[in-house]
């Protein structure tokens, strides 16, 4: 069993949005690398629901300091992540970064940004606009758009569900539909009467039935979000997880596409992409829907962090002040 310290409440500020979270500093002596884990779609907390305690803790074991919190809106934190952008969010990640590098018996200069699933998009936006980061890792974050990544879950929730030919070509249609709607500046007013006039269709109402006016208008605002660019301005080493069996993400169209923008000729030298891939894994990269993570999976986040941070700090790894954006961006 993990056998690092407890993790301690802290409190953080980004503008008039006060973040709460949870920090965890290594009692090994000298300075510990450090990692802040930025939670999922949703009203995500500083656990990702149960996810997180597990990757924290071995982290913690192995003299990494971890920083994780409750979004806008959730547990301790103030404001709505309803009311945000993906820019608000990759905000509110450098100001959880700049406050882990300035903890007491952390390296400033080795302390990157994990994201899950959403948090991927989030630490990649904060990441493309910096160059004091040692690493970025994603974890089963799509490389695709939003709009894109929902549909290819419609598509697999349709199949499973044994949808026939008719009613999954009619679901997608209205869900492409939908997004054109969104698009064109709809309304959920606008977007409910679109729905129901379009006709039953129990596929699609259980995804509309989670849908209200606040979470329409978030939805609309990031369907278009690509991360891709962000991903080609990285200046840092990139790690990209994903579980084989994720329902939820394109995992072979996301290496694809991350790949692609790790091939560009102006790609920072820095900047190399490694793609994890857990044969049979989901979007929590757990085997068999509740069972453990993958084997290896949190030897494999260990070994890479390691390997990508400075062990000593350098006058070169010393950070700029904070929020300082990256002098020549691509």
């Amino acid at each position: 069993m993990p056998t690092g310290p407890r993790p301690c409440d802290v409190t953080f500020p980004n503008g008039e949005v006060t973040l709460a979270g949870s920090l965890t500093v290594p009692d090994r002596g000298g300075e510990a690398a450090g990692v802040v884990m930025v939670g999922g779609s949703g009203p995500s907390d500083r656990d990702n629901d149960i996810y997180f305690p597990p990757i924290r803790r071995h982290l913690a074991d192995a003299g990494v300091a971890v920083l994780s919190y409750d979004k806008r809106g959730v547990g301790g934190s103030s404001g709505d992540w309803r009311d945000a952008t993906i820019g608000d969010l990759a905000a509110d990640a450098a100001a959880a970064l700049d406050f882990l590098r300035a903890r007491p018996g952390v390296r400033a200069g080795a302390v990157g940004l994990f994201g899950h699933s959403e948090g991927g998009w989030v630490v990649l936006r904060a990441a493309a606009v910096r160059d004091d980061l040692p690493w970025v890792i994603t974890n089963s974050c799509p490389g695709t758009t939003p709009a894109v990544q929902e549909r290819h879950a419609l598509t697999g929730a349709l199949r499973r569900a044994g949808a026939d030919a008719r009613d999954t070509d009619r679901t997608l249609a209205l869900y492409d539909r939908l997004v054109e709607a969104g698009r064109d500046g709809a309304d959920f007013a606008a977007a409910t009467r679109f729905v129901d006039s379009a006709g039953p269709s129990p596929a699609f109402a259980s995804y509309w039935a989670e849908v209200d006016e606040r979470l329409w208008e978030f939805l609309r605002r990031k369907q278009d979000h690509d991360p891709v660019p962000d991903a080609a301005r990285l200046s840092c080493p990139h790690l990209a997880i994903f579980g084989g069996a994720d329902e939820l993400v394109p995992v072979a169209e996301s290496v694809r596409l991350f790949g692609a923008a790790a091939c560009r000729p102006d790609r920072h030298p820095r900047a190399r992409l490694t793609a994890e891939v857990f044969p049979g894994a989901d979007h929590r990269v757990r085997m068999g829907g509740d069972g453990p993570l993958a084997s290896h999976y949190l030897a494999t986040l260990t070994r890479w962090i390691g390997h990508h941070t400075p062990m000593t700090p350098t006058s070169s790894s010393q950070p700029p002040e904070p929020g300082v954006p990256r002098a020549h961006r691509r």
